[in-house]
């Protein structure tokens, strides 16, 4: 395969051992590798590995991309932080599937596109994206929902990309603060080609996000009255380089088994709505666009209207300097030269129509054409710009 790809892995949580890293660079003789890092591209050939067998035992996040237009993140947290029924309600055929691999939940978003594409700054889109865990973790569903609000756009790319009933599906629970998302939901966004008309659309029926925010007090006191044992326990799973899951658990058991994870929100609109919904946005804002530049081309217009009036206003002040000038232009032979006196005279033409002696404009050409017929390559610059006698 000679097409361009690349492939990238983080370890957020928990580093690779060297045991790990020695694993892993059995994949692959020119990687590049970390205890928290895997990064490799082909120009030629192709890589050994399985992503996904990857993800479900050394990372927590992935990010591929190709030459030919497919782009896929992956993102692996614990089950218990996020409810595998619940994320299943958002997976959509192969763009987005989800599954469990002991402790864990994986999550698998895949874009398509027809048109090949060339990337740029590849090494710091999973860098920018990989927030959607913490996110996830903590019961933000918007990435999820991006995910599969950016598998059905690509029906506006790929007529064939699903069957017709597709379009009655319903939307999985609208999260709440689309219209304002987060630096990495706009990173995921963008790198799996989500269209903004589909995403306002999509927005319309989510409400502003509220900021999570604990009373510190009753955090504490929840806190204080756990069991010690259990306190011991994951006190050393923090020692151990365990603490975001154990930070996120906690969390999770003190909202009461999860934050906007099970609210149903949506209003349940059909895939064909949503669409529709942004072809008529899209509609709205191409018309408005148009109407903007035409406004915008006809202010130009007027602007160069009068700055014309100016500049002929000042040449009827002084014909006859203008004329002279006319003549200096010419007389130095030069071609720059001779494009400025062609421009001059057909001011002069301009003023000589509005000002109504046309007929004396036409004499005095006439005789300069005359005068320096013997310069072929000022003729050509007077015929091209239609200053003739005819």
């Amino acid at each position: 395969m000679s097409e361009y790809q690349y492939y990238e892995f983080l370890a957020i949580d928990r580093p690779l051992t060297g045991r790990q890293q020695a694993e892993v660079r059995t994949l692959s003789t020119r990687a590049q590798i970390t205890a928290t890092s895997f990064t490799n591209e082909y120009h030629w050939g192709d890589f050994r590995g399985d992503p996904s067998r990857m993800v479900e035992r050394y990372y927590d996040a992935h990010l591929y991309l190709a030459g030919w237009g497919t782009h896929r993140v992956m993102v692996r947290l614990p089950k218990a932080v996020l409810d595998p029924e619940l994320a299943e309600r958002y997976c959509v055929g192969e763009q987005v599937s989800a599954w469990t691999s002991g402790e864990h939940l994986i999550l698998d978003f895949t874009g398509e596109a027809e048109e090949e594409s060339s990337e740029d700054d590849v090494e710091r889109s999973l860098s920018a994206i990989a927030g959607i865990r913490a996110e996830l973790a903590g019961g933000d569903l918007r990435p999820l929902y991006l995910a599969w609000l950016s598998a059905y756009g690509t029906w506006e790319r790929d007529e064939d990309a699903f069957d017709y009933e597709e379009e009655d599906v319903l939307e999985p629970p609208v999260p709440p603060g689309l219209g304002s998302l987060s630096a990495p939901q706009r990173a995921l966004a963008d790198f799996l080609r989500l269209d903004d008309d589909l995403l306002a659309a999509a927005a319309e029926a989510s409400p502003p996000a509220r900021p999570v925010q604990h009373d510190r007090k009753a955090l504490a006191a929840w806190i204080g009255a756990l069991p010690a044992k259990r306190k011991n326990a994951l006190l050393l799973r923090v020692v151990e380089d365990d603490g975001a899951k154990v930070r996120w658990e906690l969390l999770r058991e003190f909202d009461g088994g999860g934050t906007d994870q099970e609210t149903e929100l949506g209003t349940e609109r059909t895939v064909a709505e949503l669409l529709d919904g942004a072809a008529a946005r899209r509609h709205g804002r191409e018309h408005q666009e148009a109407a903007r530049r035409a406004e915008e081309r006809e202010r130009r217009e007027q602007e160069r209207r009068r700055e014309q009036e100016l500049h002929l206003n000042r040449l009827a002040q002084d014909l006859e300097a203008a004329w002279g000038r006319v003549e200096d232009s010419i007389g130095t032979k030069k071609p720059r030269e001779y494009d400025q006196a062609v421009q001059l005279l057909r001011d002069l033409r301009i003023l000589a129509i509005r000002d109504e002696h046309a007929g004396v404009f036409a004499q005095r050409l006439a005789h300069l054409r005359e005068r320096h017929q013997g310069k072929p390559s000022l003729m050509k610059r007077l015929n091209d710009a239609g200053l003739t006698t005819e």
